[in-house]
C-alpha cells in the first residue's frame, strides 16, 4: 500500500491556491487572453472585427469564448439598433482589471524567448 505524503497547507495557502485555481479555470484556453487583450486595446469591436484581429480562431470558437467571457462579467455584449443587426463587444470595468496581468504576461513572454532562444522570436 502506498503512503501519501501529508501536506499541512495553511489556511492562507489554501485560499491562495483556490484563488489561483479559480482564475486559471476562468481564463483557461488558447483564446481568452487574445480576446481580452484585443478588447482592452480596441475598446468596442464587432464580431467580425474580432474574428479578423484574432488570427486563427474560428467563428464557433470565438462565439463560445465570447459567451464565456460575457457570462463571467469580463466583457459586455451590446446589440445595436441597426439593419442588419450588429453586435459590439467591449471590456467591462472588471475585465480591465486584467490589463496589468496581461501586460506582465507579455513582458514575461518576451523575456522568456530572449532567455531561451537568445532573440525575439515570433
Amino acid at each position: 500500500m502506498k503512503k501519501h505524503a501529508e501536506i499541512n497547507a495553511t489556511p492562507v495557502c489554501q485560499v491562495r491556491m483556490q484563488a489561483i485555481s479559480d482564475s486559471m479555470s476562468l481564463l483557461a484556453g488558447k483564446w481568452k487572453f487574445h480576446i481580452l487583450g484585443t478588447l482592452i486595446e480596441g475598446s468596442r469591436l464587432g464580431f467580425m472585427d474580432l474574428l479578423r484581429e484574432i488570427d486563427g480562431i474560428g467563428t464557433k470558437m470565438l462565439s463560445k469564448e465570447l459567451q464565456d467571457l460575457e457570462m463571467n462579467n469580463l466583457i459586455s455584449r451590446t446589440v445595436m439598433n441597426t439593419k442588419p443587426i450588429t453586435v459590439e463587444y467591449s471590456i467591462t470595468a472588471y475585465g480591465k482589471t486584467l490589463s496589468p496581468l496581461i501586460d506582465e504576461m507579455a513582458k514575461w513572454g518576451v523575456n522568456y524567448r530572449k532567455a531561451v532562444y537568445g532573440k525575439n522570436k515570433k
